[in-house]
Parts: C-alpha cells; sequence; structure tokens
C-alpha cells in the first residue's frame, strides 16, 4: 500500500465574520409556478431558516472586505478591479463562536452540542456561499479538506468574543 504525500498548503485568506452563525437547512416546499418562456412547472423551495440570508451576506462582506485587505498588503494599494478569487484546490479552517446559553456552566468548559447552535454542516454549507458569492473562491467545490469547529466565546484559542467566525483559506500544492 502507497501512501499519498500530504500537499503543502499556503495561507492566502484570513475572513473575520460577527454576527450569528446561521446553518443552511432544509427547504420548506410553496407549491408550484410555470415557467413563462418555457412553459415548464417548477417546485417552488423555499429556506425554512430566516437566519441564512443575513448570515450569507454578513460572510460576504467579510470577504470582500478580506480580500481588498490582501490585496492592498501584497500590492501596497487599493485594487483598481475586484481582487481575483482563489483557484485550484483549497483548504478552509472555520472555527464558528456560538451563543453560549444562560444556562451553560460559567465556571468550567462546555461544548455546543445542542440543537440551538447548528448542525457543523450546515453552518459549513452557508458561510460557504457566503464566501463564493463575495468572489472569494471561483467555486466552492475547489474546497477539498474542510476542518471546522463550533465554540463558545472564549473557550478555544480562535474563539471570538461575539458570535461569529474565523475562516482561513488555503491554496494547496506549489506556492504559485
Amino acid at each position: 500500500m502507497t501512501t499519498v504525500p500530504l500537499l503543502e498548503r499556503h495561507l492566502r485568506l484570513t475572513i473575520v465574520v460577527n454576527g450569528r452563525p446561521a446553518p443552511q437547512g432544509s427547504k420548506a416546499y410553496k407549491g408550484h409556478r410555470t415557467n413563462a418562456a418555457t412553459g415548464r412547472r417548477t417546485a417552488v423551495l423555499v429556506e425554512q431558516s430566516k437566519r441564512v440570508k443575513p448570515w450569507r451576506a454578513l460572510v460576504t462582506a467579510a470577504t470582500q472586505a478580506a480580500m481588498t485587505t490582501a490585496h492592498i498588503h501584497q500590492y501596497g494599494g487599493y485594487p483598481m478591479e475586484r481582487p481575483s478569487p482563489l483557484d485550484g484546490p483549497l483548504e478552509a479552517e472555520i472555527v464558528f463562536t456560538v451563543l453560549k446559553p444562560a444556562s451553560a456552566p460559567k465556571r468550567r468548559r462546555t461544548w455546543p452540542t445542542t440543537r440551538h447552535s447548528g448542525d457543523v454542516d450546515k453552518l459549513i454549507r452557508s458561510t460557504f456561499d457566503g464566501i463564493a458569492d463575495g468572489g472569494g473562491v471561483v467555486d466552492d467545490s475547489r474546497i477539498i479538506r474542510v476542518t471546522a469547529t463550533k465554540t463558545f466565546p472564549g473557550e478555544h484559542p480562535d474563539a471570538l468574543a461575539q458570535p461569529g467566525a474565523i475562516i482561513r483559506l488555503y491554496t494547496l500544492g506549489d506556492p504559485s
């Protein structure tokens, strides 16, 4: 059995999002509509969570700001055009800081395992869509490796003081 060496990774973008992370969950059926041009009937599905759209908008705005800041640091000035999105195989590290329930112990480490903190896979989905909408990546399908953590404020080295997320995007392979 041969082993494949891990690809070398290079930090390309750090995004800090302040706001309450929201999972992108199930869709609710709201009937059918007919496309005027083609005459095809399609189902109308709407996101059930009302918090997803604001979270994605926060991630989109934070991604655009992080890209501009990274461009300024790299090239020494504001970009004339929008900075290029990351492409190729990518890795994402995300630390979600979620609200700690008032009922949780204050003096010892606890874990965000309740339903109100959101499923980590659904938090990733809404966050990746926001990154792609903000032009951080060509497409979120480019992300081939993910490490995601949910934590409460002050209970992880990368935890924010308030709800939000720290997202680090790495390119994999040669540093080109």
